[in-house]
């Protein structure tokens, strides 16, 4: 070949011309370049690697292209030395990708742009950055494969690079070798100085002579504690190496000494050998070791020593110790899957694309009374009554890549059948290639029986529902057009008589006793309506809820100061605990206490004369917290108890007893069962009864911020208006009710400041407030031409009146009415019947907006 140079050229470090001048430069170092200059001294070492075929080595100018292609590379690469010596770079016959991923990420590392090419593969030896990495090489005929490619500058006396020199080795065959090339006296120097392999030449009798870089990294041995003093066999396993011995005299049919003999048996019959061996390191560490062995020889072919180059394979062994891991697992995997694939209680099976049975489990043989063998490689759709239903649903898999609940019938052998439910999916390999489909046979005869008779009760159960609802909310809509039609009235009852109340000049005692009169039994009323629709909110489930840890402490102040003066009035002696330790529950603090205040006037309206009402709170199963009214009644005989929770029941009020419409109690247990708690009772004629509710206990909740209130005291309303007696402001009152529109005249009358127009339905209200631009106007809400939202609604598109107050005065009370209206824009919404002095305040508040409006 063309790569080899001559052993008399005095430029080499070889040659015996530049041996003469070492010795005569370095007389102290003799005996080391004695043995050095004996290896070399006719080109030997440099004939070993340029020859050898376990590495390739690639030699190129300063400009990349190659002038030395070893015998190696030809092999590996399949290129003859002259097909790429003086024609291409290294970067010719590398993944392209590769290279240009390596630019990219070496100009990332380094912080300088590098050019996709050569110069990406040299880069780090340009600079003097020792440099080893893989890279997938590309053979002639197109193959590919993986190599690790070692790179190193060569460079003349003066330092400046002549080249680099690449050697690679097979990475699919365990990085069996290296190899080294020598150009112009650099290359000799760039192996033995190189890290990444240890390099061991001995004299012929297996001495050590040289101990390059690498060995002394890799062993941990500098190189003059082994130079003319061991042999490679003392610091090998000498239990492999015995081995060795014992395995080559049985291949070779000789006798071998264990020792360095077993190490370079092979090569010394120019043999090529590499093996695995175990090195030992100076610390007595280990570590795997793949070593490949040259004989060096002289020009009249005698061996004067051996060239062994090793390679660290902790990490070869490591992945293979790994991928045996992984085969155990694979393998567990494996019986693991079956193992589930035959304890599935459906008939599991695979098919291919086509439909062609794969595998099946158990199941799948009890459902067609076939055996494993005869279903594999049957078509699906034989074992099911439609055919042609079958393959589309093996079409439906492949399309939408799963099917869910597709009904079949199959056919056992015996012309069985059984309706199955069909669910598949496709499944790929670890490349994503459709493998075929994985589908499951689940057996649901007895459930479309079932399915056929729960579809019957459905309907039945559907049919009475309906009935059910429908009557529900009849009731619901009657209940509230009920409460609308008798609030307008009472509206106008109850104002009239707050008015007469406090007219100028007083009523006589006889009047006031009938005012008072007239007043109590409207408010008493208004309590029943309001009863009433409680319970058509509960029953609709209208009722908001906002459940949070309520404090029952709190609670019970409340609920006794609010409840202390109708006690009194009766002589009924209330009492409530003490808390020593807070308990909270988990309720909507409102509608627990509407609760606990229907149970405390119960207890005191059916109570006897200077009875007594006490109230208790326990544990009383962990998690639960009753809370118990107990009264000294007449007490409930058990038919009475049985009444005691449906609506409208007359228990109380059979010998004349106490007025109410029976649905408190209703109203009660509906909203303790919202909450999540229970209720009932305990009582007994001449004993009294025990009220109790449990509900779920609640953590205390953290105090974030704490505002404190002055608690006792009522700040009374400010006289209204008394600020803006300076000029009269006008107001407007859209209401059809003649009622209702004489009270507002007659309240409004009261204020000599106050002016007020009125309207008798929503158009003529808009045109007043149009002409007349009032500063609030008050809304009925049902109105005979237009409803007061249309009548809203175009006071705000209007530019003239978008900014005047409105608020709504209407029968409509349920709490959804309350809360649409709000949304709608109502500056306030006032149910009927009004409360004078709630009326006023909310005026107040929106003649003052609207001269602050107006400011």
């Amino acid at each position: 070949m063309q790569n080899s140079h001559s052993s008399s050229d005095p430029s080499l470090p070889g040659s015996s011309a530049g041996a003469k001048d070492d010795l005569t430069d370095t007389g102290k170092r003799a005996t080391w370049l004695k043995a050095q200059e004996a290896l070399l001294k006719t080109g030997a070492l440099q004939n070993a690697i340029l020859t050898s075929a376990n590495f390739s080595s690639i030699a190129t100018d300063e400009k990349g292209v190659i002038q030395i292609f070893n015998v190696g590379a030809e092999r590996m690469l399949g290129y003859t030395a002259a097909e790429v010596m003086n024609k291409i770079t290294p970067a010719d016959i590398s993944d392209p990708q590769e290279v240009i991923a390596r630019a990219k990420a070496l100009s990332a590392e380094l912080g300088t742009p590098i050019t996709p090419g050569f110069e990406a593969l040299v880069f780090k030896a340009s600079r003097g950055i020792e440099d080893i990495y893989e890279l997938t090489y590309i053979r002639k005929d197109g193959s590919r494969f993986p190599a690790v490619v070692s790179v190193t500058a060569l460079r003349d006396a003066q330092g400046a690079i002549i080249g680099y020199l690449l050697i690679g080795t097979d990475n699919t065959a365990r990085k069996r070798a290296e190899e080294a090339l020598l150009k112009a006296g650099a290359l000799q120097s760039a192996i033995f100085n190189s890290a990444n392999f240890s390099s061991i030449a001995t004299d012929a009798k297996g001495v050590i002579q040289i101990f390059n870089v690498g060995a002394e990294r890799m062993l941990g041995y500098t190189a003059a504690e082994v130079m003319n003093k061991i042999t490679p066999a003392d610091i090998s396993d000498p239990q492999e190496v015995i081995a060795r011995a014992k395995a080559l005299s049985a291949e070779l049919g000789t006798p071998i000494t264990p020792g360095f003999e077993a190490l370079v048996f092979k090569a010394k019959r120019d043999i090529e050998d590499i093996y695995e061996l175990t090195y030992i390191r100076k610390d007595g560490s280990r570590f795997p070791a793949v070593v490949s062995v040259t004989a060096l020889r002289d020009a009249q072919d005698a061996i004067i020593g051996y060239l062994l180059i090793g390679t660290d394979n902790t990490a070869r062994k490591q992945i293979e110790a790994d991928q045996k891991q992984l085969a155990q697992r694979l393998r567990d995997h494996q019986f693991y899957t079956r193992s589930l694939f035959e304890s599935n209680i459906d008939a599991i099976m695979t098919t291919d694309p086509s439909g062609i049975i794969t595998d099946v489990n158990k199941q799948m043989e009890t459902l067609t009374d076939c055996t494993r063998d005869e279903l594999i490689g049957a078509p699906f759709k034989n074992y099911f009554t439609d055919p042609d239903k079958a393959e589309t649903s093996i079409k439906l898999v492949l399309s939408n890549k799963k099917v869910t609940n597709y009904e079949l019938t199959a056919r056992a052998r015996d012309g069985k059948e059984t309706v199955v439910s069909f669910n598949a999916a496709t499944f790929y390999d670890r490349d994503r290639r459709l493998q075929g489909v994985f589908a499951a046979a689940r057996d649901v005869t007895e459930r479309k029986l079932l399915d056929q008779v729960l579809q019957e009760k459905n309907v039945e159960l559907e049919s009475s529902r309906s009935v059910a609802e429908k009557a529900n909310l009849a009731k619901s809509e009657f209940l509230s057009s009920m409460s609308h039609e008798l609030r307008s009235p009472l509206n106008a009852i109850l104002g009239f008589a707050q008015l007469m109340e406090s007219d100028s000049p007083p009523a006589t005692p006889s009047q006031k006793d009938s005012i008072a009169q007239i007043l109590q039994a409207g408010w008493h009323l208004l309590k029943l309506i309001n009863e009433i629709l409680d319970l058509a909110k509960v029953e609709s489930r209208q009722v908001p809820l906002s459940e949070e840890p309520v404090s029952l402490a709190e609670v019970m102040i409340d609920c006794q100061g609010m409840i202390e003066p109708q006690a009194q009035q009766r002589g009924i002696k209330l009492s409530f605990p003490l808390f020593d330790t807070d308990i909270f529950v988990s309720a909507d603090r409102t509608r627990l206490k509407q609760v606990l205040i229907n149970l405390l006037t119960n207890a005191i309206k059916y109570n006897v004369k200077q009875g007594t009402v006490d109230v208790s709170c326990n544990v009383s199963t962990p998690g639960h917290i009753r809370v118990s009214i107990k009264d000294t009644g007449a007490g409930l005989n058990p038919e009475q108890l049985s009444q005691l929770f449906q609506p409208f029941n007359r228990l109380g009020q059979e010998a004349g007893g106490e007025e109410g419409t029976g649905i408190g109690l209703v109203v009660a247990k509906r909203l303790v069962e919202l909450m999540g708690g229970i209720i009932g009772v305990e009582s007994a004629v001449g004993t009294g009864s025990i009220f109790w509710f449990e509900l779920n206990s609640a953590a205390e909740p953290q105090i974030v911020a704490e505002e404190t209130a002055i608690a006792g005291t009522a700040t009374p309303l400010r006289p209204p208006f008394g600020s803006r007696a300076a000029r009269i402001h006008t107001l407007l009152y859209v209401e059809d009710n003649p009622a209702n529109m004489k009270l507002v005249e007659q309240v409004i009358a009261r204020y000599p400041d106050l002016s007020l127009l009125t309207a008798i339905n929503g158009n003529s209200g808009i045109e007043i407030a149009r002409a007349s631009l009032p500063e609030v106007i008050l809304m009925d809400i049902n109105l005979p031409d237009i409803n007061g939202y249309e009548a809203l609604k175009i006071l705000r598109a209007n530019p003239s009146t978008k900014h005047i107050p409105v608020i709504a005065i209407s029968a409509n009370a349920m709490p959804l009415d309350i809360e649409r209206g709000l949304k709608a824009g109502f500056f306030r919404y006032i149910t009927k019947p009004i409360k004078v002095d709630e009326f006023m305040e909310a005026l107040e508040v929106a003649l003052d907006m609207a001269e602050t409006d107006s400011a």
